[in-house]
């Protein structure tokens, strides 16, 4: 939104407060005044606070509440405020608290009293757990859009690379021969997940509180399923208590953006080894590395290493919000007002991240010299030698697991790769090997016969790649 100032109203603590009328002889303390208002963080909120006075005040005239003329008045003030928030002609005030305070006084003084109507069958407590409910809605939508960019990258990059030959690694030791491709398959799915997760969260959140009041409900003859509709959601909540003090679905968010966040991560720190001198698998351009202040050689991926690190940025919003709302009884308590601040920031991280590492995987470049050398370490095709003996000699796996780990033993006493190993040597294990297996020593080979669903053959990705398209709706975001 517009960068707007926000001014300090001093206020006496002999004045009372405009806000709370008569009930309070004296203004709060200086103290208070700083540790109260929620406006700095919640002016986030004026297109959604906005929105839902509308559908609030329209609900309101349809139901006989408040007089047509008063809707309209209310409905062209609410259009003059949203329009100067949006311009950055708007002066917010501290003493005002929060953005539904701040644009009723602003509706006040353009249209008068009439504006105190607006607020007649509901408070701030519904009004902000709605509000922050469409702000969250949105915010999903940007994210799913924006998580379906990354797997279009990862897929566009898996489809060049679906010949490649690299080491797989478990325990980030050389493990089994599978393609580059393969490998960037694998955070498709995971993102997939993550789309998920939001998508859950967003179905789960999208009952309407508004019109639950304070806690209680309220006696006027309200329409809570025209509000519902009229603000995009399924329906109204269910329960007025649950409405208002209901953050299931900012820590819902919170987690599915955390899980997320640890995908980044370790896709980031996959970028950080494989762009290392001793991997050297992948290139990025200047772009996206930095340089060292002594050190005239260094490449550093340093967009990469800032992903992994905001990455606990995100975790600890979730932790923050846990920790909150453990211990606070129904229905709202003040508390609540915590719950913006760390998922603002934690949103507005992971989009960040999320853009950083699309950038990332469409600018790298694969070094497939360097990925197929690294498959001639660590004797990665040992599996497929145990395999070849099970289905050519009838061997129990078992058995066959323990042969080739006396082969395995030898190669690394003579300093070779298992398809240097002579016959002989091999016969001296096990006599009835016969030099067809040396067909299925060669990496390449081994990739080529990984044709199990799911599995790292080249076809397999090159039809996985064409499936997910498909299947996580990415067609729109080919190029």
């Amino acid at each position: 939104m517009t960068d707007t100032t926000t001014r300090d109203d001093p206020t006496s603590n002999t004045k009372p407060s405009s806000i709370w009328g008569g009930r309070f002889r004296a203004g709060p303390s200086e103290v208070m005044e700083q540790i109260n208002p929620s406006i700095d963080f919640d002016q986030r909120f004026y297109a959604q606070d906005i929105a839902g006075s509308r559908a609030h005040t329209a609900m309101l005239v349809n139901q006989g509440v408040i007089s047509h003329q008063d809707g309209s008045d209310i409905a062209r003030g609410l259009d003059r405020v949203e329009r100067e928030i949006a311009e950055g002609q708007f002066t917010f005030s501290r003493a005002l608290e929060d953005i539904h305070m701040n644009v009723e006084a602003r509706l006040t003084e353009l249209i008068g009293d009439t504006a105190g109507r607006m607020h007649t069958a509901r408070s701030r407590n519904d009004q902000v757990a709605t509000d922050f409910k469409m702000w969250v809605r949105e915010t999903i939508d940007h994210i799913d859009s924006a998580l379906a960019a990354l797997q279009t990258a990862l897929i566009d990059q898996a489809e060049r690379n679906a010949d490649v030959v690299m080491p797989g690694f478990t325990h980030l030791q050389a493990a089994q021969p599978i393609t580059f491709g393969h490998h960037l398959m694998a955070y498709v799915e995971m993102v997939g997940r993550d789309r998920g997760r939001f998508g859950d969260c967003r179905s789960r959140l999208n009952e309407c509180p508004l019109g639950s009041a304070a806690l209680a409900g309220t006696s006027f003859p309200i329409d809570r399923n025209q509000t519902a509709v009229a603000l995009g959601f399924n329906g109204p909540t269910a329960n007025s208590l649950d409405s208002v003090s209901d953050r299931d679905f900012a820590l819902e968010f919170l987690a599915a953006s955390s899980i997320c966040a640890i995908h980044l991560s370790r896709f980031s720190e996959e970028i950080v080894n494989w762009t290392s001198a001793q991997f050297n698998f992948i290139k990025l351009t200047d772009a996206f590395t930095t340089g060292s202040s002594i050190m005239p050689q260094k490449r550093n991926p340093d967009a990469a290493e800032l992903v992994r690190g905001k990455c606990g940025r995100i975790i600890g919003a979730l932790n923050a919000l846990l920790v909150m709302m453990k211990g606070l009884p129904l229905a709202f308590c003040k508390d609540m007002q915590e719950d913006k601040e760390p998922l603002f920031d934690a949103a507005d991280t992971l989009e960040l991240c999320i853009a950083a590492s699309v950038c990332m995987i469409q600018d790298m470049s694969a070094n497939a010299k360097a990925m197929r050398a690294a498959t001639d370490l660590g004797f990665t095709t040992a599996t497929d030698l145990a395999d070849w003996l099970v289905r050519t000699l009838n061997m129990p796996f078992r058995i066959a697991h323990r042969v080739t780990g006396a082969v395995v033993k030898v190669a690394e006493d003579k300093g070779l790769r298992l398809e240097q190993l002579d016959l002989d040597d091999l016969q001296a294990i096990e006599p009835r090997i016969t030099g067809e297996v040396y067909a299925v020593l060669d990496p390449a080979r081994s990739v080529a016969s990984r044709t199990s669903f799911g599995g790292t053959a080249p076809d397999n990705v090159r039809a996985a790649a064409r499936a997910a398209r498909e299947r996580f709706s990415l067609n729109r975001h080919t190029k």
